[in-house]
């Protein structure tokens, strides 16, 4: 059984994070199921963070367990792919505290493209799960390197 080398994982992270990124861009600003209708909805925007956290497991009778989970878990798990392909593509990925940082720009950039385009709610909150998420992704990226490391040792660039 032959290993990938480094392009092959590059060039197939590369695929994984196009589709993402689509599919991600398709959620974000078209799904009409989640209020991403053509006509928008208006500015709509939270400033204070934790409140619609808070809004939304207070009000969790009312809501729906879905709504909440779509919410809550949503916004974290939607970017775990994010910080988990991103330090596949690029080294300069592979460092914790950049990745929040990137993490943290990309969510901002999202919420205010949301705000401008008036597609979706510009959420502080969102920003919070999102990079939440993107972070999760990266130690889950970090765990499996560092078991791919110690089981097969260092990749070699393959020609």
């Amino acid at each position: 059984m032959s290993r990938l080398t480094e392009r092959q994982v590059r060039i197939l992270g590369s695929a994984l994070f196009l589709v993402y990124m689509g599919g991600l861009i398709y959620f974000l600003f078209f799904a009409e199921n989640y209020g991403r209708s053509a006509q928008g909805i208006g500015y709509r925007y939270n400033l204070v963070p934790l409140r619609e956290i808070r809004r939304f497991l207070e009000n969790e009778e009312i809501l729906g367990r879905r709504a909440v989970f779509l919410n809550v878990a949503g916004n974290i798990l939607g970017f775990v792919p994010f910080g988990a392909i991103l330090p596949l593509l690029h080294r300069r990925y592979r460092n914790a505290g950049r990745m929040i940082c990137v993490c943290l720009l990309f969510s901002v950039g999202v919420e205010i493209a949301q705000l401008l385009l008036r597609r979706g709610i510009c959420d502080v909150d969102d920003v919070i799960l999102n990079t939440a998420g993107g972070f999760a992704g990266y130690l889950l990226f970090a765990a499996c390197n560092a078991l791919r490391r110690r089981l097969f040792g260092v990749i070699r660039e393959g020609r």
